[in-house]
This record gives structure tokens, sequence and C-alpha cells, in this order.
């Protein structure tokens, strides 16, 4: 305990209340002391005051390493990106959004390969083949056949992680499997449609026996446009990095400009097409707001 109360977790903010796990890993049903303006989100690190019968008073929110705005959680260390082997087919234009979304909020990103007893999309193979060399983690898990389950709770161990995806890939199943006793409702992928309907409504991180906690986000998981300048974009794919030197101008955006090294290393097939096509996706749209806030 410091001067100022004892040192927690928000775990959830739920009916006007805020539950808090101190370090000893139990739980406090909390209210907010008056002096307390700002909002107080999941993931904050607080300082409360033990009440009897497992209850507290809320003193002070310490300051954010990090916060995200949809989901709205602080303090966020790991971005799980939970993609499907198939059913549904994965997006690899979400994938690299949420893998710039990552790099821009200083998050390490995991690709999460899930339904891998299930037969392997194109794009799939693309994500087996093509990320792991460049640099990004992966790892191949299977709900049903409880593959690849401890290696995700190594990745998140003493840390706050953030499940992302689109629906019907397995976030759910995975988070019942990782968490003992979370019973988080699932649902099956939607035939008409080829993905799942969300079955989250608030935000919560859930704490893992194993260490660390993990948090599910609510609605369709794709995390807010990047919070950059057009110009920035090219920093966070990291293969256009060693190439990026050599282009004409010091300012290419590898998008119209001559002499462009990047778009010659797309040419030789040293950075894969496809990459480049969704950078040039999220370099358009970037431009775009740009050009509406002028």
């Amino acid at each position: 305990m410091t001067n100022g109360g004892v040192e927690g977790l928000v775990l959830k903010n739920y009916g006007g209340f805020y539950y808090v796990q101190d370090s000893n890993k139990d739980i406090y049903e909390c209210k907010l002391r008056g002096k307390i303006k700002q909002a107080v989100l999941t993931g904050d690190k607080v300082l409360f005051t033990p009440l009897e019968q497992g209850r507290g008073i809320l003193e002070t929110v310490q300051p954010r390493h990090n916060e995200l705005q949809r989901p709205r959680i602080a303090n966020v260390d790991l971005l799980l990106i939970v993609m499907a082997h198939t059913q549904p087919a994965p997006s690899l234009v979400l994938l690299d959004r949420l893998l710039v979304n990552a790099s821009c909020k200083e998050l390490t990103p995991y690709i999460i390969l899930n339904k891998m007893d299930l037969p392997e999309d194109e794009n799939a193979s693309i994500i087996t083949t093509y990320y792991p060399r460049k640099g990004f983690n992966l790892i191949k898990s299977s709900v049903r056949n409880n593959i690849g389950i401890d290696s995700i709770k190594e990745s998140i161990a003493n840390r706050i992680a953030v499940l992302a995806g689109p629906s019907g890939t397995g976030k759910s199943s995975l988070l019942n499997l990782l968490v003992e006793g979370a019973g988080i409702k699932t649902q099956d992928v939607s035939k008409k449609i080829g993905r799942g309907r969300h079955t989250t409504r608030h935000v919560e991180l859930y704490p893992l026996s194993s260490g660390g906690w993990i948090a599910d986000t609510p609605g369709f998981s794709v995390l807010d446009p990047p919070d950059m300048e057009s110009r920035e974009l090219s920093s966070h794919f990291p293969e256009f990095h060693s190439f990026s030197n050599e282009c004409r101008f010091g300012d290419c955006l590898h998008y119209g400009e001559k002499d462009c090294a990047v778009k010659e290393a797309v040419k030789e097939n040293i950075i894969a097409e496809f990459r480049y096509r969704n950078y040039l996706t999220l370099l358009e749209e970037l431009i775009k707001n740009e050009r509406c806030y002028r």
C-alpha cells in the first residue's frame, strides 16, 4: 500500500462500478472518489482504498503509457490479431490495417492464425509464408484440437493484450480456453454473410492464471484509422525500410514518384505486391483525410 492507497488494475466498468484487481489477484467492486473527474478506463492502473465485503473506493488514476479509442482501453502491451485458416477467409487488407495500427500505438502484434484444423485458405497460406519472414510474430492455433494455446499464454505473460480481428474467427472460443471459467458466449459463422455476429458488449480484461490479462473488443474489431500523416505510413511497413533511403526523393511516398526504390523492390518481388497494394489503400485514405481537413 502507498500513501494514496492500494495499487490495482481496472478489469471492467459495469453498472457504474469499477472492478479492480490488486497484486494478490483479489477483485474489489469500487466506486469513484468524488474528486476524480477524468474517465476511468479498463486497463487503468489505479490506487484504491479497500473496504469490507470486497468493496472499495477508487482514489487515483495513475498516468497511462497509451490509450486506445476503439476499444476504449488503457495501458495495452500486445495486439493479438486473430484470423482464420478459413470460414471466414482471412482479409490481408484488414490484417495490414491492424498491423499498422499496432505499430502506430507501439503495441507488439501477434498474428494468431486460428482454426488450423480446417483446410488452409489461399490467404492463410500467404500469412504463413510471408509475415514471419518479415519479422512478424505468428502463432497457429486450433481450439478444437487445443493447439497453440500455451504459446498464446506465454506471449501474454504479465502483459495486457487486446484480442482483435473479424467476427467468426474464433476469438470467443480462444478466450474460453485461455481464461478458466470465462464462459464467453460464442456464435457460429453466418452462412449468408460469411462472418459471425459478435456477442461481446463491453470491454473487459480477463486475468490469466499463467499471468497477464486479455481483453476482447466489442463489435467488429477494427482499431481506429491510423493516427498519422501520409508521409509517416511507410515507416510502419518494415520491409520498406532498407529501400526507402535509396529513393531519389527524401520525402518519397512510394506512390507516383520517379526513381522509387520501394516500387522497384515490388517489381523484383522482394516486397510482396499485395503488401504494396495494401499500403497504397491506406496511403490514399490518409491523403484523402488530409485534404478534407485543409
